[in-house]
């Protein structure tokens, strides 16, 4: 009787911890959230931070991560002749550190082709409304301005386009009556921390598989 093959592991499924590389533009708040939830488990998380990069020098999220001890990189684009070539500097970068899934977490800059070839699949982005609805950079001005009564936050992998990737997870906010574009991104921001740390450590723990644009978490 011919023995049967396996299945191949679920993407993302590793042995040991899940390297993941963090990529931040500003304050670093959802990589401060990362690096508590990694903190209180590191165990049973399923993943550690080997690397944050950014697009500038001088910002709190590099300021976290060196006070965690977590090597740093940034990769400005003004250093770079064209966009193309500070794409595949950012791809360089990040791959020296080998990352098993690379988060952009409030990172300011769209990655390019040279970067989708080699990360594409296991990059992971957060957004401030419920997608597909309300995508690009103003998603809590513009659902508001429509008078939507319920809005929240989506974590996706990252394609080509702006906001169209494959959507894992999303997490729904209440609009209040009196609700300013500050105070509804206010709420939407604790429920986005949350739900990127309970993503980040699944699909690390247990793997996935992307058929079309469904990811599947077994």
């Amino acid at each position: 009787m011919a023995s049967q093959q396996s299945d191949p592991p679920p993407r993302g499924a590793v042995s040991g911890p899940s390297r993941l590389v963090v990529l931040v533009s500003g304050s670093g708040t959802n990589l401060q959230a990362l690096l508590d939830a990694i903190a209180a488990d590191p165990g049973g998380y399923g993943a550690r931070i080997v690397a944050v990069g950014a697009d500038r020098s001088g910002i709190a999220g590099l300021e976290r991560a060196e006070r965690a001890g977590i090597p740093t990189f940034v990769c400005p684009v003004g250093e770079y002749a064209t966009r193309a070539d500070w794409d595949r500097a950012l791809a360089e970068a990040v791959g020296a550190y080998e990352p098993d899934l690379v988060v952009l977490a409030g990172f300011m800059k769209l990655v390019g082709g040279e970067f989708l070839a080699r990360f594409g699949g296991r990059t992971l982005n957060t957004h401030p409304a419920l997608l597909p609805s309300f995508p690009g950079a103003h998603g809590v001005r513009d659902a508001l301005a429509h008078g939507v009564k319920v809005t929240g936050c989506t974590v996706m992998l990252v394609d080509d386009g702006v906001d169209t990737g494959p959507i894992i997870a999303q997490g729904v906010v209440a609009v209040r009556p009196d609700d300013s574009e500050d105070t509804l991104h206010e709420r939407i921001k604790e429920v986005e921390r949350a739900l990127l740390v309970d993503v980040v450590g699944t699909l690390a723990r247990d793997g996935y598989r992307i058929e079309g644009r469904k990811v599947h978490i077994p």
